[in-house]
């Protein structure tokens, strides 16, 4: 039975809150495309996403025509590239020009996978991928990268993490012509999922099968205008009004996503329901933050006002799909969130403090440009930090900083598109080295220890 007032309900939600369906993103396991050589590789993981993937952006927009659904991104996630087991950045360098030109032909925005799996430790055959990160960054458009360097399981590990640091600091000088936006594109973890849709972090699991739709659906406008109605109401009222709403973006996505599938040909995957904002106005994680009663994000409060957030959004996604999974929560990337950049601006969110926010978000440290001449030890530390919140705390936590080449606090970068921009902020002015450079695994917490 259609109810009318539902059916409004939605058209208001797609036309003047900013739903959307944030990306539909095919998962494709390369395990069968790593041969002896880089050549034949490349050869194999071409053909294999094209022959999977290609009409993956006509079967997008003939379902946004279809169904009046905005769908942002089309997109791809592949093995983890640093499984293929070669000796030499070279060769891995081949693989990523291989996956860019994969997602040029099939017009995707990005694909993901360029990855690595860390935690634990480092092989020859990974040190000769980590090597390549920069340059093919670089030297590519749509290759997103990844690596993770921590589980709750395993412990974290330092000698990985060291090595992200300057990986971070090189990539951020091989694009420093295009304010070092090579940053933009990897991301380090702990406790990776293997399912995610968004990127920069997306990569397709050991554990998924030949092939994924994932769906990643984000409404922060429908969950500020759902709050923006219930001015002076307990709080128990706004956390039964996010479930509510979260229920029904998650059943647009659901609908998005089983038809994306049986047109492509490839079983649905999940559904991460995460509030991704955009640098737009009406589409911020920080203005719901705000309406809940936070005087300005950053503020005391700040990081209750997002646990709650992010805990019903879960439980409302959770009872409309079987198959939530990826990240789902809230996203609170800095450049990507126009409040959250102004609050920034304003003084009321310090980096300390969004540090503190990342224990209860569904990622971590996101979209955060630092000064230029920030050390490479910094950015190792700054990631412990973030990799011991997420493994302590069992959850997944992210670090995605753009040191940009040549800026300095109080100065500001413009990435343009989602990207958006952000000033540049300022960070511990006392070091870290003593000890980074130990080296070694950060051992598993106690609690870890479960079968």
């Amino acid at each position: 039975m259609v109810i009318f007032s539902d059916v409004i309900e939605t058209i208001n939600m797609l036309e003047k809150e900013k739903l959307d369906i944030r990306t539909i993103t095919m998962g494709i396991s390369l395990l069968d495309c790593f041969s002896g050589s880089a050549d034949s590789s490349c050869d194999l993981i071409y053909s294999k996403a094209m022959r999977l993937a290609g009409n993956l952006v006509e079967v997008g927009e003939a379902i946004e025509d279809e169904y009046g659904v905005p769908i942002i991104n089309k997109r791809i996630s592949v093995s983890p590239i640093s499984l293929a087991g070669y000796e030499t950045a070279s060769e891995y360098l081949k693989l990523a020009k291989a996956l860019d030109r994969a997602a040029q032909d099939t017009g995707v925005n990005f694909i993901g996978g360029y990855s690595a799996q860390l935690h634990k430790g480092i092989t020859k055959s990974e040190e000769a991928f980590i090597a390549s990160i920069p340059q093919a960054l670089a030297e590519t458009q749509r290759v997103c990268s990844s690596v993770n360097v921590g589980t709750t399981k395993a412990g974290i590990n330092l000698d990985a993490i060291k090595l992200m640091g300057k990986t971070i600091k090189d990539i951020a000088y091989e694009t420093r012509e295009e304010s070092s936006i090579g940053c933009c594109k990897f991301v380090v973890f702990a406790n990776a999922v293997e399912d995610n849709p968004f990127m920069a972090g997306a990569f397709h699991g050991i554990g998924e099968g030949e092939a994924a739709v994932h769906v990643g659906v984000s409404g922060p406008g429908t969950i500020f205008s759902a709050i923006d109605k219930l001015k002076g109401a307990p709080i128990d009222e706004i956390c039964e009004a996010i479930k509510r709403t979260a229920f029904k973006i998650t059943r647009a996505g659901q609908l998005v996503g089983n038809e994306a599938a049986k047109r492509l040909n490839v079983p649905f995957g999940i559904l991460d329901l995460s509030l991704a904002p955009t640098p737009q106005v009406g589409d911020s994680v920080a203005d719901i933050i705000e309406a809940i009663g936070i005087e300005k994000t950053g503020a005391h409060g700040t990081t209750a006002a997002l646990a709650l957030l992010t805990d019903a959004v879960k439980k409302g996604g959770i009872m409309a799909s079987s198959h939530v999974g990826g990240l789902s929560g809230a996203f609170i990337p800095l450049s990507e969130d126009v409040g959250m950049a102004d609050a920034v601006s304003a003084g009321a969110l310090t980096f300390d403090k969004l540090e503190a926010m990342t224990s209860v978000c569904s990622v971590g440290l996101d979209m955060i440009a630092v000064p230029g001449d920030t050390s490479a030890e910094t950015i190792s530390a700054i990631i412990a930090d973030e990799a011991s919140i997420g493994v302590i705390n069992n959850k997944t936590t992210a670090v995605r900083l753009i040191p940009v080449y040549g800026k300095k606090e109080g100065e500001s970068v413009r990435f343009g598109g989602l990207l958006g921009e952000a000033p540049i902020v300022p960070l511990s002015s006392f070091g870290s080295s003593g000890f980074i450079n130990r080296g070694g695994r950060i051992p598993a917490p106690v609690h870890s220890f479960r079968n």
